[in-house]
Protein backbone atom coordinates (compact mmCIF):
# COMPACT_ATOMS: atom_id res chain seq x y z
CA UNK A 1 0.00 0.00 0.00
CA UNK A 2 0.99 3.63 -0.66
CA UNK A 3 0.28 6.45 1.03
CA UNK A 4 -0.70 10.35 -0.67
CA UNK A 5 -1.04 13.05 1.50
CA UNK A 6 -1.83 16.09 -0.60
CA UNK A 7 -2.73 19.58 0.85
CA UNK A 8 -3.76 22.32 -1.42
CA UNK A 9 -3.21 25.27 0.80
CA UNK A 10 -5.44 27.72 1.45
CA UNK A 11 -7.97 25.92 -1.31
CA UNK A 12 -10.77 26.26 1.16
CA UNK A 13 -13.22 29.15 1.37
CA UNK A 14 -15.89 30.62 2.06
CA UNK A 15 -19.41 30.88 -0.22
CA UNK A 16 -18.19 33.62 -2.97
CA UNK A 17 -20.78 36.24 -4.26
CA UNK A 18 -18.82 36.86 -7.53
CA UNK A 19 -19.32 32.91 -8.03
CA UNK A 20 -23.29 32.81 -7.44
CA UNK A 21 -22.56 31.76 -3.84
CA UNK A 22 -20.28 29.22 -4.62
CA UNK A 23 -16.96 28.70 -2.54
CA UNK A 24 -13.84 27.83 -5.58
CA UNK A 25 -13.93 23.99 -4.55
CA UNK A 26 -17.87 23.99 -5.56
CA UNK A 27 -16.97 25.88 -8.80
CA UNK A 28 -13.84 24.93 -9.86
CA UNK A 29 -13.63 21.86 -12.53
CA UNK A 30 -11.95 18.93 -10.22
CA UNK A 31 -13.38 15.58 -12.07
CA UNK A 32 -10.97 13.29 -10.91
CA UNK A 33 -11.10 14.74 -7.34
CA UNK A 34 -14.72 14.47 -7.34
CA UNK A 35 -14.26 10.73 -9.06
CA UNK A 36 -12.45 9.96 -6.08
CA UNK A 37 -14.79 11.70 -3.10
CA UNK A 38 -17.65 9.59 -4.99
CA UNK A 39 -15.98 6.44 -3.86
CA UNK A 40 -14.09 7.49 -0.84
CA UNK A 41 -15.17 9.40 2.77
CA UNK A 42 -15.74 13.06 3.04
CA UNK A 43 -15.49 14.92 6.32
CA UNK A 44 -14.40 17.78 8.47
CA UNK A 45 -11.35 18.45 10.52
CA UNK A 46 -10.28 21.35 12.97
CA UNK A 47 -6.61 22.07 12.17
CA UNK A 48 -6.04 25.09 13.99
CA UNK A 49 -6.11 25.23 17.46
CA UNK A 50 -8.19 27.59 19.46
CA UNK A 51 -6.09 30.66 20.88
CA UNK A 52 -3.32 30.26 18.49
CA UNK A 53 -2.94 31.91 14.83
CA UNK A 54 -4.61 30.44 12.12
CA UNK A 55 -2.23 29.51 9.65
CA UNK A 56 0.10 26.73 7.62
CA UNK A 57 2.45 26.75 10.49
CA UNK A 58 0.02 25.89 13.05
CA UNK A 59 -2.58 23.85 10.50
CA UNK A 60 0.35 21.58 8.87
CA UNK A 61 1.95 21.15 12.00
CA UNK A 62 -1.12 19.36 12.92
CA UNK A 63 -1.57 17.14 9.86
CA UNK A 64 2.01 15.90 10.18
CA UNK A 65 0.78 14.74 13.96
CA UNK A 66 2.80 17.14 15.91
CA UNK A 67 0.59 19.01 18.32
CA UNK A 68 1.26 22.78 17.86
CA UNK A 69 -0.50 23.40 21.55
CA UNK A 70 2.43 21.27 22.73
CA UNK A 71 5.63 21.70 20.28
CA UNK A 72 4.33 25.08 18.43
CA UNK A 73 6.93 28.53 19.20
CA UNK A 74 6.34 30.12 16.26
CA UNK A 75 6.81 29.55 12.45
CA UNK A 76 10.20 31.33 11.86
CA UNK A 77 11.92 28.33 13.96
CA UNK A 78 10.30 26.07 11.46
CA UNK A 79 11.55 27.65 8.08
CA UNK A 80 15.09 28.07 9.95
CA UNK A 81 15.13 24.14 9.63
CA UNK A 82 14.71 23.50 6.26
CA UNK A 83 17.74 25.77 5.57
CA UNK A 84 20.24 24.41 8.32
CA UNK A 85 19.67 27.30 10.48
CA UNK A 86 20.75 26.58 13.91
CA UNK A 87 19.09 28.32 16.55
CA UNK A 88 21.22 28.84 19.69
CA UNK A 89 19.48 29.26 23.23
CA UNK A 90 18.22 32.80 23.56
CA UNK A 91 18.13 33.05 19.63
CA UNK A 92 14.74 34.46 17.91
CA UNK A 93 13.98 33.49 14.53
CA UNK A 94 11.53 35.66 12.37
CA UNK A 95 10.22 35.50 9.38
CA UNK A 96 11.35 38.84 7.22
CA UNK A 97 9.21 39.05 4.05
CA UNK A 98 9.52 41.41 1.42
CA UNK A 99 6.22 43.63 1.24
CA UNK A 100 4.67 46.81 -0.90
CA UNK A 101 3.95 49.48 0.95
CA UNK A 102 1.48 52.18 -0.78
CA UNK A 103 3.72 55.07 -2.56
CA UNK A 104 3.44 58.65 -0.86
CA UNK A 105 4.93 60.56 1.62
CA UNK A 106 2.76 59.99 4.24
CA UNK A 107 3.94 59.05 7.53
CA UNK A 108 5.37 55.27 8.09
CA UNK A 109 2.46 54.36 10.47
CA UNK A 110 -0.47 55.84 8.16
CA UNK A 111 0.74 53.85 5.13
CA UNK A 112 -1.13 50.64 3.20
CA UNK A 113 0.55 47.66 3.10
CA UNK A 114 -0.04 46.38 -0.69
CA UNK A 115 1.34 43.11 -0.88
CA UNK A 116 2.88 40.93 1.78
CA UNK A 117 5.26 39.17 -0.87
CA UNK A 118 6.53 42.26 -3.02
CA UNK A 119 4.15 41.42 -5.67
CA UNK A 120 4.86 37.70 -5.55
CA UNK A 121 9.25 39.02 -6.17
CA UNK A 122 11.64 36.74 -8.04
CA UNK A 123 13.99 34.99 -6.00
CA UNK A 124 16.41 36.37 -7.34
CA UNK A 125 15.76 39.69 -7.03
CA UNK A 126 14.50 39.44 -3.39
CA UNK A 127 17.95 38.20 -2.81
CA UNK A 128 19.51 41.20 -4.43
CA UNK A 129 17.18 43.31 -2.68
CA UNK A 130 18.11 42.36 0.36
CA UNK A 131 21.68 42.57 -0.10
CA UNK A 132 21.82 46.32 -1.03
CA UNK A 133 20.01 46.87 1.84
CA UNK A 134 22.10 45.74 4.52
CA UNK A 135 25.25 47.14 1.90
CA UNK A 136 23.71 50.18 3.22
CA UNK A 137 26.03 51.31 6.30
CA UNK A 138 23.35 52.94 8.04
CA UNK A 139 21.34 49.64 8.14
CA UNK A 140 23.80 47.51 8.58
CA UNK A 141 25.04 49.13 11.46
CA UNK A 142 21.25 49.43 12.90
CA UNK A 143 21.14 45.64 12.32
CA UNK A 144 24.52 45.08 14.53
CA UNK A 145 22.99 47.16 17.10
CA UNK A 146 19.60 45.13 17.70
CA UNK A 147 21.37 41.42 17.18
CA UNK A 148 19.62 41.11 13.66
CA UNK A 149 21.34 38.43 10.99
CA UNK A 150 18.69 38.34 8.20
CA UNK A 151 19.65 34.95 6.09
CA UNK A 152 18.25 35.02 1.81
CA UNK A 153 15.56 32.72 1.34
CA UNK A 154 15.48 33.03 -2.61
CA UNK A 155 11.89 34.28 -2.50
CA UNK A 156 9.89 37.07 -0.46
CA UNK A 157 10.40 34.64 2.41
CA UNK A 158 13.62 35.41 4.44
CA UNK A 159 14.73 34.11 7.48
CA UNK A 160 16.34 36.57 10.39
CA UNK A 161 17.83 35.33 13.88
CA UNK A 162 18.64 37.91 16.20
CA UNK A 163 20.16 37.36 19.69
CA UNK A 164 20.41 39.13 23.16
CA UNK A 165 16.34 40.13 23.03
CA UNK A 166 13.17 38.48 24.42
CA UNK A 167 9.74 37.72 22.88
CA UNK A 168 7.90 38.19 26.25
CA UNK A 169 4.87 40.36 25.66
CA UNK A 170 6.07 40.96 22.18
CA UNK A 171 3.03 40.63 19.67
CA UNK A 172 3.70 40.69 15.88
CA UNK A 173 1.09 40.17 13.30
CA UNK A 174 0.96 38.63 9.56
CA UNK A 175 1.04 40.61 7.05
CA UNK A 176 -0.99 38.75 4.70
CA UNK A 177 -3.61 39.12 6.90
CA UNK A 178 -4.05 42.52 6.57
CA UNK A 179 -3.50 43.65 2.78
CA UNK A 180 -4.96 47.08 2.06
CA UNK A 181 -4.58 48.38 5.37
CA UNK A 182 -3.02 51.41 7.25
CA UNK A 183 -0.16 49.51 8.79
CA UNK A 184 -0.14 51.52 12.31
CA UNK A 185 -2.24 49.20 14.53
CA UNK A 186 -0.64 46.22 13.59
CA UNK A 187 3.53 47.58 13.56
CA UNK A 188 5.69 45.75 16.45
CA UNK A 189 4.76 46.05 19.94
CA UNK A 190 4.58 44.97 23.32
CA UNK A 191 8.04 45.20 24.19
CA UNK A 192 11.86 46.72 23.80
CA UNK A 193 12.20 43.66 21.24
CA UNK A 194 9.49 45.15 19.07
CA UNK A 195 10.89 48.79 19.27
CA UNK A 196 14.29 47.37 17.47
CA UNK A 197 12.52 45.80 15.05
CA UNK A 198 10.02 48.82 13.97
CA UNK A 199 13.53 50.71 13.88
CA UNK A 200 14.62 47.99 11.32
CA UNK A 201 11.00 48.46 9.35
CA UNK A 202 11.41 52.23 9.00
CA UNK A 203 14.85 52.37 7.94
CA UNK A 204 14.40 49.49 5.82
CA UNK A 205 11.31 51.61 4.31
CA UNK A 206 13.66 54.34 3.91
CA UNK A 207 16.54 52.81 2.25
CA UNK A 208 14.29 50.65 0.04
CA UNK A 209 11.67 53.41 -1.67
CA UNK A 210 13.79 54.60 -4.38
CA UNK A 211 16.71 51.96 -4.70
CA UNK A 212 17.28 51.39 -8.52
CA UNK A 213 16.03 47.75 -8.29
CA UNK A 214 12.64 48.85 -7.21
CA UNK A 215 12.73 52.04 -9.58
CA UNK A 216 13.03 49.10 -12.19
CA UNK A 217 10.39 47.31 -10.86
CA UNK A 218 8.01 50.20 -11.08
CA UNK A 219 8.73 51.27 -14.18
CA UNK A 220 8.16 47.78 -15.24
CA UNK A 221 4.63 47.76 -13.86
CA UNK A 222 5.48 45.61 -11.31
CA UNK A 223 5.00 46.20 -7.32
CA UNK A 224 8.62 47.77 -5.88
CA UNK A 225 9.52 45.20 -2.73
CA UNK A 226 10.13 48.76 -0.51
CA UNK A 227 9.63 47.16 2.84
CA UNK A 228 10.34 44.82 5.50
CA UNK A 229 7.94 42.77 7.74
CA UNK A 230 8.97 40.54 11.25
CA UNK A 231 6.55 38.40 11.95
CA UNK A 232 6.02 34.70 12.63
CA UNK A 233 8.91 34.88 15.69
CA UNK A 234 10.18 31.76 17.61
CA UNK A 235 12.58 29.93 18.97
CA UNK A 236 14.16 26.57 18.75
CA UNK A 237 11.99 23.21 18.40
CA UNK A 238 11.88 19.64 18.29
CA UNK A 239 9.15 18.03 16.95
CA UNK A 240 8.28 14.37 17.60
CA UNK A 241 10.01 11.79 15.19
CA UNK A 242 7.12 10.76 12.12
CA UNK A 243 8.68 6.95 11.66
CA UNK A 244 8.21 6.73 15.82
CA UNK A 245 4.91 7.81 15.67
CA UNK A 246 3.08 6.18 12.89
CA UNK A 247 5.89 3.62 11.14
CA UNK A 248 6.40 4.73 8.23
CA UNK A 249 9.19 6.42 5.85
CA UNK A 250 8.50 9.26 3.43
CA UNK A 251 9.42 12.55 1.48
CA UNK A 252 7.97 15.71 1.52
CA UNK A 253 7.54 17.87 -1.86
CA UNK A 254 6.78 21.64 -1.62
CA UNK A 255 8.41 24.56 -2.46
CA UNK A 256 7.55 26.26 0.63
CA UNK A 257 10.19 26.22 3.32
CA UNK A 258 7.42 25.38 6.55
CA UNK A 259 7.15 22.34 4.63
CA UNK A 260 10.70 20.93 4.33
CA UNK A 261 11.45 22.57 7.91
CA UNK A 262 8.56 20.00 9.27
CA UNK A 263 9.86 17.45 7.30
CA UNK A 264 13.58 18.02 8.53
CA UNK A 265 12.52 18.15 12.47
CA UNK A 266 10.49 15.02 12.11
CA UNK A 267 12.67 13.05 9.93
CA UNK A 268 11.07 13.09 6.42
CA UNK A 269 12.94 13.54 3.39
CA UNK A 270 12.36 17.45 2.37
CA UNK A 271 12.17 17.70 -1.18
CA UNK A 272 12.28 20.81 -3.81
CA UNK A 273 12.32 20.46 -7.28
CA UNK A 274 13.30 22.49 -9.81
CA UNK A 275 10.72 25.33 -10.91
CA UNK A 276 8.66 25.19 -7.36
CA UNK A 277 7.76 28.90 -6.73
CA UNK A 278 5.09 28.51 -4.16
CA UNK A 279 2.90 30.52 -6.90
CA UNK A 280 0.57 29.79 -9.33
CA UNK A 281 3.26 29.53 -12.33
CA UNK A 282 5.24 26.57 -10.03
CA UNK A 283 6.50 23.39 -12.12
CA UNK A 284 3.44 20.91 -10.93
CA UNK A 285 5.08 18.32 -13.44
CA UNK A 286 7.80 18.32 -11.81
CA UNK A 287 6.35 17.86 -8.27
CA UNK A 288 4.22 14.79 -9.75
CA UNK A 289 7.65 13.11 -11.03
CA UNK A 290 8.98 13.93 -7.12
CA UNK A 291 6.48 12.04 -5.79
CA UNK A 292 6.41 9.05 -7.87
CA UNK A 293 10.06 8.86 -7.06
CA UNK A 294 9.36 9.09 -3.58
CA UNK A 295 6.92 6.30 -3.73
CA UNK A 296 9.00 3.88 -5.53
CA UNK A 297 11.54 3.96 -2.66
CA UNK A 298 9.39 4.84 0.28
CA UNK A 299 5.44 4.04 1.01
CA UNK A 300 4.69 7.52 2.16
CA UNK A 301 4.65 10.88 0.54
CA UNK A 302 3.48 14.34 0.86
CA UNK A 303 2.67 17.08 -1.52
CA UNK A 304 2.03 20.28 -0.49
CA UNK A 305 0.47 23.14 -3.59
CA UNK A 306 0.94 26.64 -2.08
CA UNK A 307 -0.63 28.29 -4.86
CA UNK A 308 -4.32 28.40 -3.96
CA UNK A 309 -3.10 30.47 -0.95
CA UNK A 310 -0.99 32.94 -2.62
CA UNK A 311 -3.71 33.90 -5.27
CA UNK A 312 -6.37 34.51 -2.38
CA UNK A 313 -3.76 36.67 -0.95
CA UNK A 314 -3.09 38.23 -3.96
CA UNK A 315 -6.60 39.23 -4.38
CA UNK A 316 -6.51 36.80 -7.66
CA UNK A 317 -10.20 34.87 -7.57
CA UNK A 318 -9.55 33.47 -11.06
CA UNK A 319 -5.90 32.29 -10.29
CA UNK A 320 -7.42 30.63 -7.26
CA UNK A 321 -9.70 28.54 -9.62
CA UNK A 322 -7.29 27.95 -11.74
CA UNK A 323 -4.96 26.58 -9.41
CA UNK A 324 -7.39 24.36 -7.69
CA UNK A 325 -8.18 22.76 -10.86
CA UNK A 326 -4.80 22.35 -11.93
CA UNK A 327 -4.35 20.47 -8.44
CA UNK A 328 -7.16 18.14 -10.65
CA UNK A 329 -5.83 17.89 -13.59
CA UNK A 330 -1.96 18.27 -13.47
CA UNK A 331 -1.37 16.27 -9.77
CA UNK A 332 -4.46 13.98 -8.75
CA UNK A 333 -5.10 13.07 -12.66
CA UNK A 334 -1.63 12.08 -13.69
CA UNK A 335 -0.70 10.33 -9.80
CA UNK A 336 -3.65 8.02 -10.12
CA UNK A 337 -2.64 7.38 -13.51
CA UNK A 338 0.49 6.38 -12.64
CA UNK A 339 -0.54 4.49 -9.27
CA UNK A 340 -2.51 2.17 -11.86
CA UNK A 341 -0.11 1.81 -14.22
CA UNK A 342 2.33 0.67 -11.25
CA UNK A 343 -0.46 -2.03 -9.97
CA UNK A 344 -0.08 0.00 -6.24
CA UNK A 345 -3.15 0.25 -3.85
CA UNK A 346 -2.76 2.95 -2.36
CA UNK A 347 -4.84 5.62 0.11
CA UNK A 348 -4.57 9.47 -0.30
CA UNK A 349 -5.87 12.12 2.27
CA UNK A 350 -6.67 15.51 0.34
CA UNK A 351 -6.93 18.56 1.90
CA UNK A 352 -6.77 22.27 2.46
CA UNK A 353 -4.65 22.74 5.67
CA UNK A 354 -6.60 26.31 6.74
CA UNK A 355 -9.09 28.05 4.64
CA UNK A 356 -8.06 31.66 2.83
CA UNK A 357 -11.06 33.55 2.31
CA UNK A 358 -11.63 35.72 -0.90
CA UNK A 359 -13.46 37.93 1.04
CA UNK A 360 -10.48 39.52 3.30
CA UNK A 361 -7.65 37.86 1.29
CA UNK A 362 -6.42 36.48 5.03
CA UNK A 363 -6.80 33.38 6.73
CA UNK A 364 -9.81 31.58 8.88
CA UNK A 365 -9.25 28.55 11.33
CA UNK A 366 -12.79 26.97 10.85
CA UNK A 367 -12.61 23.14 9.62
CA UNK A 368 -11.91 22.21 6.26
CA UNK A 369 -13.27 19.73 4.61
CA UNK A 370 -11.14 16.43 3.57
CA UNK A 371 -11.21 13.20 1.64
CA UNK A 372 -9.98 9.80 2.14
CA UNK A 373 -9.54 7.73 -0.80
CA UNK A 374 -8.62 4.09 -0.37
CA UNK A 375 -8.12 2.07 -4.08
CA UNK A 376 -9.33 -1.14 -2.53
CA UNK A 377 -12.77 -0.04 -1.35
CA UNK A 378 -15.80 1.79 -2.72
CA UNK A 379 -18.08 3.26 -0.05
CA UNK A 380 -20.74 4.34 -3.21
CA UNK A 381 -21.11 7.90 -0.84
CA UNK A 382 -21.63 9.74 -4.49
CA UNK A 383 -20.57 13.16 -2.99
CA UNK A 384 -18.55 15.89 -4.62
CA UNK A 385 -15.71 17.44 -2.99
CA UNK A 386 -16.45 20.89 -1.10
CA UNK A 387 -16.67 22.18 2.45
CA UNK A 388 -20.96 21.87 2.16
CA UNK A 389 -20.18 18.04 1.57
CA UNK A 390 -17.32 17.73 4.23
CA UNK A 391 -19.97 19.21 6.98
CA UNK A 392 -22.20 15.93 5.93
CA UNK A 393 -19.27 13.35 6.98
CA UNK A 394 -17.74 12.94 10.84
CA UNK A 395 -16.28 15.76 11.99
CA UNK A 396 -12.50 15.88 13.93
CA UNK A 397 -12.02 18.53 16.12
CA UNK A 398 -8.49 18.02 16.73
CA UNK A 399 -6.29 17.20 13.42
CA UNK A 400 -3.18 16.45 15.06
CA UNK A 401 -4.60 12.95 16.72
CA UNK A 402 -6.57 12.62 13.40
CA UNK A 403 -5.28 13.67 9.87
CA UNK A 404 -2.35 10.64 9.82
CA UNK A 405 -4.50 8.41 11.69
CA UNK A 406 -6.73 8.33 9.06
CA UNK A 407 -4.21 7.69 6.09
CA UNK A 408 -2.67 4.99 7.57
CA UNK A 409 -5.75 3.92 8.91
CA UNK A 410 -4.44 3.58 12.46
CA UNK A 411 -7.06 3.33 15.78
CA UNK A 412 -8.16 7.29 16.63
Amino acid sequence: MKYLLFIGDGMADNPVPELGGLTPLEYANIPTIDALSAKGVLGSVSNCPAGLPAGSDTAITSIFGCDPRKYYTGRAPLEAAATGIKLNPGDIAYRCNMVTYEDGDQPFAEKRILSHSAGSIEGDVSDAVLAALFADADFAAAAAAAGMVVHPGHSFRHIAVQSGHSTKGLKLIPPHDHLGEAIGPILPSGNETAAALLNLMRLAHEKLDHLPLNEERRTAGKLPANGIWFWAEGTAVELPCFVDQFGHRGGVVSAVPLCHGIAALTGLEPITVEGATGEIDTNLENKVAAVLRVLETYDFAALHVEAPDECTHNGDLKGKLQSIEWLDSRCMAPLTEAFAARGWDYRILLLSDHKTLTSTRGHDGDPVPFLLYDSTKDTGLGLAYNEKNGLKGPYYPDGANTCMKLLFDLPL
